[in-house]
């Protein structure tokens, strides 16, 4: 979980480097990606599954990796990844929506934590004209949930959505690469790391991370990306936070650990007490 959570992180800045159009991007990234996974899925035997549940799985992978790319064009790089790492309050309302699902205390506390860390970076988006990414990263967030919930349903499986997400992003968004004109070694380069490590590798790890790690150590775990993303963009890129954007991502940050947290003590109780 760690390797996958260091893969994702410099998705930032190797997008701030290369400047294409976003779906271009995430077209070119994506095919790659899925002949990485391809491979992996072939080297490992692993039975590819196709049906309704992996499909919404596919169309939810494709959605976090084409609006992640798109925000991270239109808002800062920490922007970005941290309200796509709102994701686990997504789920929590999606489970209200959807399955009737009422929110306990510990989970009406997170939602208003990271409401409050949202609103403190759409108040820096009004001075600094980012609101239409931060809408769009957010939106990220709420397809980052639904692959997450796709792991509790018994036909779901995570590689054959990510292969199929991945191969759908290829197919119709990579021809939006023969209206590029710049095609430098760097830009390559940073493309084809983009590919093969930040998504292709960094899935990979995730999927074997989830096998031996409880959700709550992986989430906590994963806690790693919204932090070391922003520094790399900062250090090599040289694009800064703003002081109410660094003070929402603290606050959405603290949201999410604090039910993770919260979550992991209710368990070991029930545990101890059963």
């Amino acid at each position: 979980m760690l390797g996958a959570s260091v893969c994702f992180s410099t998705g930032g800045l190797l997008i701030k480097l290369i400047p294409w159009n976003p779906l271009a991007i995430n077209g070119v990234r994506n095919l790659i990606a899925c002949g990485v996974i391809g491979a992996y899925i072939r080297i490992t035997h692993h039975q590819i599954k196709w049906n309704a549940t992996v499909l919404i799985g596919a169309v939810s992978m494709a959605g976090v990796t084409t609006f992640y790319t798109i925000a991270n064009k239109l808002t800062s790089a920490g922007n970005a990844i941290v309200l796509q790492y709102t994701a686990p309050v997504w789920i929590i309302l999606l489970m209200i929506l959807l399955f009737g699902k009422k929110p306990d205390r510990t989970e009406i506390t997170a939602i208003l934590i990271v409401l409050a860390g949202i609103v403190c970076f759409f108040f820096e988006g009004m001075t600094t004209g980012n609101i239409p990414g931060d809408v769009i990263a957010l939106l990220s967030g709420l397809f980052y949930a639904g692959v997450f919930m796709l792991n509790q349903f018994e036909k779901g499986d995570a590689l054959s959505s990510m292969f199929f997400g991945q191969m759908m992003c290829g197919v119709f968004l990579s021809p939006f690469v023969l209206k590029e004109t710049q095609f430098t070694p760097m830009i390559l380069t940073a493309v084809f790391v983009l590919g093969t490590i930040q998504v292709g590798l960094a899935y990979i790890l995730f999927s074997i991370g989830t096998r031996y790690t409880d959700p709550v150590t992986a989430s906590i775990i994963n806690a790693i990306e919204p932090i070391l993303n922003p520094i790399l963009v900062a250090v090599f890129y040289g694009e800064r936070l703003g002081r109410l954007s660094l003070l929402g991502a603290a606050i959405v940050i603290s949201g999410v650990l604090f039910y993770n947290l919260a979550g992991a003590v209710s368990r070991g109780r029930g545990l101890s007490q059963s």
